[in-house]
């Protein structure tokens, strides 16, 4: 059996699992894997070791569609903070469009930590128009910034919720209560739960509450063909759900693994302490901080910044890509198949 929903057949994929944004690493080989398993494989906004993210990102499309003719996407954070994403969001959708097959197969692209409207410009407006069937989709960790979204106009949005791995939000919304939100208020757009999801129990959830399908981080980290370092991928399997921790990151809120790097960062309290130290980061501290990127992909894991989410807690073993998108699907049908049986 196959699971359809609106986004399996608006981005032309089999199964409803997109892996979510993991940038600054690198997920060029994930990509592969994620889209020829089925789902939406997603390249990251990448940029370490000073390397330029525009030719890393166009480097990395065409690897991928060397390497599979399946759809996938792309992320772009559009933070303040993040002074490369202008240049991304005006340079690439014609880099897209004058390239045959990528313009073909790259079907998503996922704003993120920022503004949506970065990515609505005039070269971006020129490619759907050329005949692309890219869709944008958003980030929004809450209703205030989906209402944003929807305002901007986007094709679709990601609600990530407090549990997720990397940036987050200021209001500490659960996946379970932000997912419910927004499908209240805004039934009929697009809709990506992310945050939280590892199993197929998880999947049919997010389906049971209007979600099209769900974004999974930790749960493709921890796959063998992801290319995050082995002592990364090794972090997930004994971990528990209480082993990660919600501080200050240079882009806003960020959900870490609880290590010396994580504990030299301060919980969030408020809003404005965020944007108070926003003010006082120069771009020294900036690139300080993109060190300690570069330290986790090098396997430093003690001092680097190690993105994963609570879900962690769920996941036992690190497998091949297509094994864990076959098995959540297939026990999604189980539990969707079992609720049904509840209905006299």
């Amino acid at each position: 059996m196959v699971i359809e929903t609106n986004i399996t057949k608006m981005l032309g994929i089999k199964h409803p699992i997109i892996a979510a944004p993991m940038g600054p690493f690198y997920t060029t080989e994930l990509t592969v894997a994620v889209s020829e398993a089925g789902g939406l494989g997603v390249l990251s906004h990448t940029n370490l070791f000073g390397k330029n993210s525009l030719q890393e990102l166009k480097k990395n499309m065409e690897y991928v569609v060397e390497h599979t003719d399946k759809p996938f996407g792309f992320n772009v954070r559009t933070s303040r903070l993040q002074v490369d994403a202008p240049t991304i969001c005006r340079s690439i959708p014609k880099f897209i469009r004058d390239n045959p097959r990528i313009k073909e197969q790259c079907v998503y692209v996922v704003t993120s930590a920022g503004t949506p409207k970065m990515m609505q410009n005039k070269a971006f407006e020129k490619l759907k128009e050329s005949g692309s069937q890219i869709k944008h989709f958003h980030v929004a960790p809450a209703l205030w910034l989906a209402d944003k979204c929807v305002t901007a106009g986007v094709d679709g949005l990601v609600c990530t919720g407090f549990e997720g791995g990397g940036h987050q939000s200021y209001e500490k919304i659960t996946t379970l209560v932000l997912i419910q939100e927004v499908r209240k208020k805004y039934p009929d757009i697009p809709l990506v739960a992310c945050g939280g999801f590892a199993t197929g129990e998880g999947l049919a959830a997010a389906l049971a509450m209007g979600a099209g399908a769900i974004a999974m981080g930790s749960r493709f980290i921890a796959s063998k063909e992801s290319e995050f370092h082995e002592k990364y991928k090794n972090i997930v399997p004994p971990a528990k759900s209480t082993d990660t921790k919600y501080c200050l990151g240079v882009l806003g809120p960020i959900r870490l693994w609880i290590n010396k790097y994580a504990l030299s960062h301060k919980p969030v309290e408020t809003k404005e302490e965020k944007l108070a130290l926003e003010k006082s980061i120069t771009p020294e501290r900036a690139l300080e901080d993109q060190k300690h990127y570069e330290m986790t992909y090098e396997g430093n894991i003690e001092e680097g910044a190690v993105l994963l989410g609570q879900s962690i807690g769920l996941i036992d073993s690190i497998d091949e890509v297509s094994y864990i998108i076959d098995k959540i699907v297939n026990d999604a049908e189980k539990c969707i198949m079992n609720a049904s049986l509840l209905i006299k």
